[in-house]
């Protein structure tokens, strides 16, 4: 990625994803794989989770994983790839699949959770805001 900057992903409901499109942020790679993911009803919880960490087979869909991974062509997911500096996700999405976003801990790419049209931002469950307080303690908060 040399002269080049990292790229801002985005998952989230439909009106949140295409505000983000709207003000500039989509883009594919290389490889055809684009930087948002546009989470339906339809939208399983293995494929929001491989989107965010890119790991077939992780977590409870290891068989669901191991049946579509003929059919489908496996994709990096955001935590993954190199090109991805930053993680918008929204935070009840971020709340279905909170181990994962738990357990990312490297600061590249920063996972961000932001709030969505139906889903108020809630402070008290954001995981990043929790290890950002327990950085400091409350006298330095002052």
């Amino acid at each position: 990625m040399a002269g080049r900057g990292k790229l801002i992903a985005v998952m989230g409901d439909e009106d949140t994803v295409t505000g983000f499109l709207l003000g500039g942020i989509g883009e594919l790679d290389k490889h055809r794989r684009p930087n948002f993911l546009v989470v339906e009803k339809e939208t399983s919880l293995a494929e929001i989770e491989e989107t965010f960490r890119g790991s077939r087979g992780a977590g409870p869909w290891r068989v669901l994983c191991a049946l579509t991974l003929s059919l489908f062509p496996v994709r990096r997911g955001f935590l993954a790839r190199e090109d991805v500096g930053m993680i918008l996700i929204s935070q009840a999405l971020a709340e279905q699949i909170r181990p994962a976003v738990a357990a990312h801990a490297r600061a590249l790419p920063a996972v961000l959770e932001i709030p969505s049209k139906d889903h108020p931002y809630d402070p008290a469950r954001d995981s990043v805001l929790r290890r950002a307080r327990g950085l400091f303690a409350p006298d330095e908060l002052r």
